[in-house]
């Protein structure tokens, strides 16, 4: 098939349809149509398109754009039997939307919407949709079998949220770079690792390992209850072979939108197929923060030497003691500490722990511009800058976690 969306025809060969209740309210998209396609594109009802959709002449069509406002959310069951009759003729679906809930708009996505264009419509990006709907392969997602990996669902994973207590104090950097240190630590017998991005925002995890985002990861978060180990495994993406990537999903979405229960479900199926399950959260509080929380085997809390860090975590402290929730698995570690040299420094952080009755365990050093670039690069520092100073500590952490729970197990097994 041509991927050209312009198709020469006398008379000109339909090769696309707008569907809508009413395709007047859609004005924008009518004069991108026509940019587009000219006179190859045709327009139907919600009601004709199903039934048109059925028919031989549908096998004819590239695609169709689907426009829809907040009235039709009440008619979200036949704009999903749409969907589902252009899926069954092969027919590319672009989802055209105004003012529709995120609930509704994802419920569509994972019916089978190939692309979702917001109106109005931005310049130029129907064109840009319909270029990549036309001319994007099928390709399978990952396996659960890829590189050797079987999902077992035997395992009981190390659960290591990581938490940034205020903005840049580097929490992805960490999650990302422990979690690939602890996939690489044993060449002989190299625990699974999977690195989860719970930042539905903001997460960056993806862009620090150069992933691309998918739309599967939306589509597993908001329909966990069916979620097996494929689904997930599908939902993944590996870096290097050996760590598993759930990124963030493609668009932003509220945080609340994801239940506790999604939440525990993904970090079950996850620890339950890893040895270890690295975690990036959000710098919020949610609902479903707690949930992290008890799930955790150790939870990371990462500051700086400044009154913000000093502030929240005051705040923090107070937010979990209060509501009797366990305070004592978080860790803080101290991100650019002081130098060996730097005694004004060091007196700084032991008065921060002093002042705010925690226990600093973890000081990482300032690794400089190395740092930044390597994450610009999308890739960790073992493989850009190995003999940074803060990527030797962050290796140092992990060891002494797979140390520990090296021990934990042979004593388990004992």
């Amino acid at each position: 098939m041509s991927t050209s969306p312009v198709v020469q025809s006398d008379p000109p060969q339909i090769v696309a349809c707008t569907i809508s209740r009413d395709v007047q309210n859609f004005d924008l998209l009518i004069e991108d149509m026509e940019a587009a396609l000219g006179d190859a594109w045709g327009d139907l009802s919600f009601e004709d398109a199903i039934a048109f959709l059925g028919q031989p002449d549908a096998r004819g069509l590239q695609f169709v754009t689907l426009a829809m406002d907040a009235e039709d959310e009440d008619n979200l069951a036949t704009i999903s039997e749409v969907i589902a009759s252009a899926k069954a003729a092969s027919v590319k679906v672009i989802l055209i939307a105004e003012d529709v809930s995120p609930t509704a708009l994802h419920q569509l996505l994972r019916e089978g919407g190939d692309e979702f264009v917001p109106y109005p419509l931005p310049e130029n990006e129907l064109a840009r949709a319909i270029e990549r709907v036309l001319t994007k392969q099928e390709t399978p997602a990952p396996q659960s079998g890829e590189k050797g990996f079987k999902v077992s669902g035997d395992r009981s994973g190390v659960i290591i949220p990581i938490h940034g207590l205020a903005g840049g104090t580097g929490a992805t950097m960490l999650a990302v770079n422990l979690a690939w240190e602890l996939a690489i630590i044993d060449k002989k017998d190299p625990p699974k690792v999977c690195l989860i991005d719970l930042d539905f925002q903001f997460g960056s995890a993806s862009t620090y390992l150069d992933l691309p985002r998918r739309e599967t990861v939306l589509e597993l978060l908001t329909d966990t209850a069916s979620m097996d180990a494929e689904a997930f495994m599908q939902a993944t993406l590996t870096y290097g072979d050996k760590l598993h990537v759930l990124t963030a999903p493609m668009d932003m979405i509220p945080l609340d939108m994801i239940t506790p229960d999604d939440i525990t479900r993904v970090i079950q199926m996850a620890a339950s197929n890893f040895d270890y399950v690295i975690i990036d959260m959000p710098s919020t509080m949610v609902e479903w923060s707690q949930t992290v929380l008890e799930m955790a085997h150790v939870y990371f809390a990462m500051i700086e030497l400044d009154m913000r860090s000093a502030q929240n975590t005051l705040r923090l402290k107070r937010a979990l003691q209060s509501e009797d929730l366990p305070f004592e698995k978080i860790r803080f570690l101290l991100n650019r500490a002081p130098g060996f040299t730097d005694m004004n420094g060091k007196s700084r952080v032991k008065r921060l722990s002093d002042n705010l009755g925690i226990s600093i365990e973890v000081q990482l050093p300032d690794g400089g511009k190395p740092v930044v670039q390597a994450a610009d690069h999308g890739a960790p520092m073992a493989d850009t800058v190995p003999k940074n100073a803060l990527r030797k500590e962050i290796m140092k952490l992990a060891k002494s976690i797979h140390d520990v729970n090296q021990a934990d197990t042979a004593e388990a097994n004992a």
